[in-house]
Protein backbone atom coordinates (compact mmCIF):
# COMPACT_ATOMS: atom_id res chain seq x y z
CA UNK A 1 0.00 0.00 0.00
CA UNK A 2 1.11 3.53 -0.65
CA UNK A 3 2.12 5.60 2.32
CA UNK A 4 2.28 9.36 2.66
CA UNK A 5 4.56 11.12 5.10
CA UNK A 6 3.07 14.52 5.92
CA UNK A 7 6.57 15.83 6.73
CA UNK A 8 7.69 15.43 3.12
CA UNK A 9 8.04 18.62 1.17
CA UNK A 10 6.68 18.14 -2.38
CA UNK A 11 9.31 20.46 -3.85
CA UNK A 12 12.13 18.60 -2.09
CA UNK A 13 10.73 15.24 -3.16
CA UNK A 14 10.53 16.42 -6.77
CA UNK A 15 14.17 17.55 -6.71
CA UNK A 16 15.28 14.25 -5.22
CA UNK A 17 13.39 12.27 -7.82
CA UNK A 18 14.87 14.34 -10.64
CA UNK A 19 18.30 13.81 -9.13
CA UNK A 20 17.79 10.03 -9.05
CA UNK A 21 16.65 9.98 -12.67
CA UNK A 22 19.58 12.10 -13.86
CA UNK A 23 22.07 10.02 -11.87
CA UNK A 24 20.69 6.74 -13.21
CA UNK A 25 20.70 8.08 -16.78
CA UNK A 26 24.31 9.26 -16.48
CA UNK A 27 25.43 5.88 -15.18
CA UNK A 28 23.59 4.10 -18.01
CA UNK A 29 25.07 6.50 -20.55
CA UNK A 30 28.54 5.90 -19.15
CA UNK A 31 28.07 2.14 -19.59
CA UNK A 32 27.01 2.69 -23.21
CA UNK A 33 30.07 4.88 -23.89
CA UNK A 34 32.34 2.16 -22.51
CA UNK A 35 30.77 -0.39 -24.87
CA UNK A 36 31.19 2.04 -27.78
CA UNK A 37 34.88 2.39 -26.94
CA UNK A 38 35.26 -1.39 -26.72
CA UNK A 39 33.55 -1.87 -30.09
CA UNK A 40 35.83 0.73 -31.67
CA UNK A 41 38.87 -1.14 -30.37
CA UNK A 42 37.68 -4.61 -31.38
CA UNK A 43 38.99 -4.11 -34.90
CA UNK A 44 42.54 -3.96 -33.55
CA UNK A 45 42.64 -7.20 -31.55
CA UNK A 46 41.25 -10.71 -31.46
CA UNK A 47 38.14 -10.49 -29.27
CA UNK A 48 37.26 -14.20 -29.36
CA UNK A 49 39.19 -15.14 -26.18
CA UNK A 50 37.03 -12.60 -24.32
CA UNK A 51 33.71 -14.07 -25.47
CA UNK A 52 31.84 -16.88 -23.75
CA UNK A 53 32.73 -20.28 -25.21
CA UNK A 54 30.27 -22.88 -23.92
CA UNK A 55 31.59 -25.94 -22.08
CA UNK A 56 35.22 -24.79 -22.32
CA UNK A 57 37.05 -23.86 -19.13
CA UNK A 58 38.94 -21.11 -20.94
CA UNK A 59 35.60 -19.77 -22.12
CA UNK A 60 34.59 -18.92 -18.56
CA UNK A 61 36.67 -15.75 -18.76
CA UNK A 62 34.04 -14.44 -21.12
CA UNK A 63 31.52 -14.44 -18.30
CA UNK A 64 33.24 -11.28 -17.05
CA UNK A 65 34.03 -9.59 -20.38
CA UNK A 66 31.45 -10.76 -22.96
CA UNK A 67 28.75 -8.18 -22.09
CA UNK A 68 31.15 -5.43 -23.16
CA UNK A 69 31.68 -6.94 -26.62
CA UNK A 70 29.37 -6.59 -29.62
CA UNK A 71 29.40 -8.03 -33.09
CA UNK A 72 28.26 -4.93 -34.99
CA UNK A 73 27.12 -1.37 -34.61
CA UNK A 74 23.48 -2.48 -34.99
CA UNK A 75 23.99 -5.03 -32.23
CA UNK A 76 25.41 -2.35 -29.96
CA UNK A 77 22.66 0.13 -30.85
CA UNK A 78 19.87 -2.26 -29.88
CA UNK A 79 21.46 -2.99 -26.51
CA UNK A 80 22.41 0.66 -25.93
CA UNK A 81 18.81 1.88 -26.16
CA UNK A 82 17.66 -0.91 -23.83
CA UNK A 83 20.34 -0.02 -21.28
CA UNK A 84 19.45 3.66 -21.39
CA UNK A 85 15.72 3.04 -20.87
CA UNK A 86 15.75 0.05 -18.52
CA UNK A 87 18.87 1.19 -16.66
CA UNK A 88 17.39 4.62 -16.03
CA UNK A 89 14.09 3.14 -14.82
CA UNK A 90 15.74 0.60 -12.53
CA UNK A 91 18.40 2.95 -11.21
CA UNK A 92 15.99 5.77 -10.41
CA UNK A 93 13.25 3.71 -8.73
CA UNK A 94 15.36 0.87 -7.24
CA UNK A 95 18.92 2.20 -6.92
CA UNK A 96 19.96 -0.24 -4.17
CA UNK A 97 18.30 -3.31 -5.68
CA UNK A 98 19.84 -2.49 -9.06
CA UNK A 99 23.31 -2.00 -7.60
CA UNK A 100 23.26 -5.32 -5.77
CA UNK A 101 21.38 -7.16 -8.49
CA UNK A 102 23.57 -6.12 -11.43
CA UNK A 103 26.34 -8.66 -10.60
CA UNK A 104 23.73 -11.44 -10.58
CA UNK A 105 22.43 -10.37 -14.00
CA UNK A 106 25.96 -10.00 -15.38
CA UNK A 107 27.14 -13.39 -14.14
CA UNK A 108 23.82 -15.07 -14.95
CA UNK A 109 24.05 -13.87 -18.54
CA UNK A 110 27.49 -15.40 -19.05
CA UNK A 111 26.87 -18.59 -17.09
CA UNK A 112 23.62 -19.24 -18.93
CA UNK A 113 25.44 -18.97 -22.26
CA UNK A 114 28.32 -21.15 -21.04
CA UNK A 115 26.07 -23.85 -19.59
CA UNK A 116 23.34 -24.00 -22.25
CA UNK A 117 25.18 -22.88 -25.37
CA UNK A 118 26.45 -25.13 -28.14
CA UNK A 119 30.09 -26.17 -28.27
CA UNK A 120 32.13 -24.18 -30.76
CA UNK A 121 29.99 -21.02 -30.60
CA UNK A 122 30.86 -17.57 -29.26
CA UNK A 123 28.45 -15.55 -27.12
CA UNK A 124 28.89 -11.82 -26.64
CA UNK A 125 26.79 -8.73 -26.02
CA UNK A 126 24.90 -7.02 -23.20
CA UNK A 127 21.47 -8.39 -24.14
CA UNK A 128 21.55 -10.80 -21.22
CA UNK A 129 22.02 -7.88 -18.82
CA UNK A 130 19.18 -5.92 -20.44
CA UNK A 131 16.90 -8.94 -20.04
CA UNK A 132 17.91 -9.08 -16.40
CA UNK A 133 16.91 -5.43 -15.92
CA UNK A 134 13.58 -6.06 -17.62
CA UNK A 135 12.77 -9.05 -15.41
CA UNK A 136 13.96 -7.17 -12.32
CA UNK A 137 11.47 -4.36 -12.99
CA UNK A 138 8.67 -6.73 -13.96
CA UNK A 139 9.00 -9.01 -10.93
CA UNK A 140 9.41 -6.10 -8.49
CA UNK A 141 6.16 -4.67 -9.82
CA UNK A 142 4.43 -7.98 -9.08
CA UNK A 143 5.97 -8.32 -5.61
CA UNK A 144 5.85 -4.78 -4.22
CA UNK A 145 2.63 -3.59 -5.93
CA UNK A 146 2.98 0.03 -4.87
CA UNK A 147 2.22 2.77 -7.37
CA UNK A 148 5.82 3.45 -8.37
CA UNK A 149 6.59 -0.26 -8.84
CA UNK A 150 3.48 -0.91 -10.93
CA UNK A 151 4.04 2.17 -13.09
CA UNK A 152 7.71 1.29 -13.65
CA UNK A 153 6.95 -2.31 -14.60
CA UNK A 154 4.24 -1.17 -17.02
CA UNK A 155 6.62 1.28 -18.72
CA UNK A 156 9.30 -1.40 -19.00
CA UNK A 157 6.75 -3.86 -20.39
CA UNK A 158 5.50 -1.27 -22.88
CA UNK A 159 8.97 -0.82 -24.38
CA UNK A 160 10.46 -4.31 -23.96
CA UNK A 161 7.65 -6.73 -23.19
CA UNK A 162 8.92 -8.97 -25.98
CA UNK A 163 11.84 -9.91 -23.74
CA UNK A 164 9.49 -12.20 -21.84
CA UNK A 165 9.53 -14.47 -24.90
CA UNK A 166 13.11 -13.81 -25.99
CA UNK A 167 14.41 -16.18 -23.31
CA UNK A 168 13.22 -19.05 -25.53
CA UNK A 169 14.97 -20.22 -28.72
CA UNK A 170 13.40 -18.41 -31.68
CA UNK A 171 15.97 -17.13 -34.18
CA UNK A 172 19.36 -18.61 -35.11
CA UNK A 173 22.31 -16.51 -34.09
CA UNK A 174 20.48 -15.03 -31.07
CA UNK A 175 21.87 -16.12 -27.71
CA UNK A 176 18.65 -17.04 -25.95
CA UNK A 177 20.84 -18.86 -23.43
CA UNK A 178 22.36 -15.55 -22.37
CA UNK A 179 18.89 -14.00 -22.24
CA UNK A 180 17.62 -16.77 -19.98
CA UNK A 181 20.62 -16.56 -17.65
CA UNK A 182 20.29 -12.80 -17.30
CA UNK A 183 16.54 -13.06 -16.75
CA UNK A 184 17.07 -15.59 -13.98
CA UNK A 185 19.57 -13.24 -12.38
CA UNK A 186 16.99 -10.44 -12.53
CA UNK A 187 14.29 -12.60 -10.94
CA UNK A 188 16.61 -13.72 -8.13
CA UNK A 189 17.70 -10.12 -7.53
CA UNK A 190 14.08 -8.95 -7.37
CA UNK A 191 13.26 -11.58 -4.75
CA UNK A 192 16.38 -11.06 -2.64
CA UNK A 193 16.53 -7.26 -2.71
CA UNK A 194 12.84 -6.33 -2.88
CA UNK A 195 12.97 -4.53 0.49
CA UNK A 196 16.20 -2.56 0.04
CA UNK A 197 14.57 0.51 -1.50
CA UNK A 198 11.86 2.30 0.51
CA UNK A 199 8.63 3.45 -1.05
CA UNK A 200 8.90 6.72 -2.90
CA UNK A 201 6.90 9.62 -1.43
CA UNK A 202 3.54 9.73 -3.15
CA UNK A 203 2.13 12.96 -4.50
CA UNK A 204 -1.21 13.88 -3.00
CA UNK A 205 -3.85 15.07 -5.44
CA UNK A 206 -6.66 17.55 -4.82
CA UNK A 207 -9.36 15.00 -5.57
CA UNK A 208 -8.14 12.87 -2.65
CA UNK A 209 -8.73 15.78 -0.28
CA UNK A 210 -12.18 16.30 -1.78
CA UNK A 211 -13.04 12.63 -1.21
CA UNK A 212 -11.94 12.81 2.42
CA UNK A 213 -13.96 15.98 3.01
CA UNK A 214 -17.03 14.36 1.43
CA UNK A 215 -16.60 11.29 3.63
CA UNK A 216 -16.34 13.46 6.77
CA UNK A 217 -19.45 15.38 5.71
CA UNK A 218 -21.35 12.12 5.26
CA UNK A 219 -20.30 11.03 8.74
CA UNK A 220 -21.57 14.30 10.21
CA UNK A 221 -24.92 13.93 8.46
CA UNK A 222 -25.25 10.36 9.65
CA UNK A 223 -24.58 11.54 13.21
CA UNK A 224 -27.52 14.00 13.08
CA UNK A 225 -30.13 11.41 12.14
CA UNK A 226 -32.35 10.18 15.01
CA UNK A 227 -31.74 6.63 16.14
CA UNK A 228 -34.05 3.82 15.21
CA UNK A 229 -36.74 2.80 17.75
CA UNK A 230 -35.00 -0.44 18.49
CA UNK A 231 -31.77 1.44 19.17
CA UNK A 232 -33.34 3.72 21.84
CA UNK A 233 -32.47 2.43 25.32
CA UNK A 234 -35.40 1.63 27.68
CA UNK A 235 -35.05 3.60 30.90
CA UNK A 236 -38.08 2.29 32.83
CA UNK A 237 -40.29 -0.76 32.58
CA UNK A 238 -43.51 -1.46 34.54
CA UNK A 239 -43.31 -4.49 36.73
CA UNK A 240 -45.80 -7.11 35.47
CA UNK A 241 -48.78 -8.03 37.73
CA UNK A 242 -48.63 -11.74 38.51
CA UNK A 243 -52.47 -11.93 38.58
CA UNK A 244 -52.85 -10.13 35.32
CA UNK A 245 -55.46 -7.44 34.59
CA UNK A 246 -59.22 -8.22 34.53
CA UNK A 247 -61.53 -5.87 32.65
CA UNK A 248 -65.20 -6.34 33.53
CA UNK A 249 -67.87 -5.65 30.92
CA UNK A 250 -71.44 -4.78 31.71
CA UNK A 251 -73.90 -7.52 31.05
CA UNK A 252 -75.97 -7.11 28.01
CA UNK A 253 -79.73 -6.65 28.42
CA UNK A 254 -81.61 -8.86 25.91
CA UNK A 255 -84.77 -6.67 26.10
CA UNK A 256 -82.96 -3.84 24.44
CA UNK A 257 -82.31 -5.80 21.27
Amino acid sequence: MDTLNPLHDPATDAREQRGRVIRAFNISLGAVLVMVAVLASQAGFDWRPFAVRPHEWEGLWGVLTAPLLHGSLEHLGANAFAILILGTLAGSVYPKATKWGLPLMWLGSGLGAWWLGDVGTFHLGASGVTHGLMFLLFVLGLIRRDRAAIATSMIAFLFYGGMLLAILPREPGISWQSHMGGAMGGVIAAILFRHLDPLLPRKRYSWEDEEEEAALADDDVDGMEPPRPREVPVLWQREPDPNGVVIRFRRRDPSQD
